[in-house]
């Protein structure tokens, strides 16, 4: 190890011993919590060691505070990203998990229609899905179909009707 790091090394060293309790007290106060201010005076000492300025400090508290101070800076900035991350995963709706019951009331319900559309012929039942789930409006469903839209509506009131005279049994 060169005399420039043995320097460096006793330099800090002696600046921890006289400052450190100070510095988590500065902290502390800030902070309200004994443990985050551990941390920051752990880091503020990194931060120094690194920098390796410790030798030439004529103000060692009013440097030190700088320096937690902009580590508090940092602090702050990853709590607030961090809230923001969590707030907006909060508001992702988690995946529908039905219940056993559930999942059984909903599959007996399409049971249900799908034989309430068996007894329509192909082509009614086409363009009765075709309006009923997807949204499609008659004049859409006669395009894609190639037919009228007067041949549409009659599919469509026959399986309305079908679908109501199945419903009232």
């Amino acid at each position: 190890m060169s005399s420039v790091d043995l320097s460096l090394q006793h330099a800090v060293h002696t600046l921890y011993e006289d400052h450190h309790n100070w510095l988590c007290g500065w902290l502390r106060k800030r902070l309200g919590c004994v443990d985050h201010a551990a941390d920051l005076a752990h880091d503020t000492f990194i931060r120094v060691l690194t920098q390796r300025r410790a030798p030439e400090l004529r103000e060692p508290r009013a440097y030190l505070s700088t320096v937690a101070r902009s580590l508090m800076i940092d602090l702050f900035r990853r709590r607030a990203v961090e809230q923001a991350y969590l707030e907006t995963l909060a508001l992702i709706p988690e995946p529908v998990a039905f219940s056993p019951e559930a999942r059984t009331l909903i599959i007996e319900t399409l049971m249900e229609i799908d034989r309430l559309l068996d007894g329509l012929g192909g082509r009614t039942r086409e363009i009765f899905l075709m309006a009923q789930l997807d949204g499609l409006s008659y004049v859409e469903i006669g395009r894609r179909l190639g037919v009228s839209v007067t041949t549409v509506k009659k599919h469509a009131v026959r399986a309305l009707t079908h679908c109501l005279l199945l419903a009232e049994d």
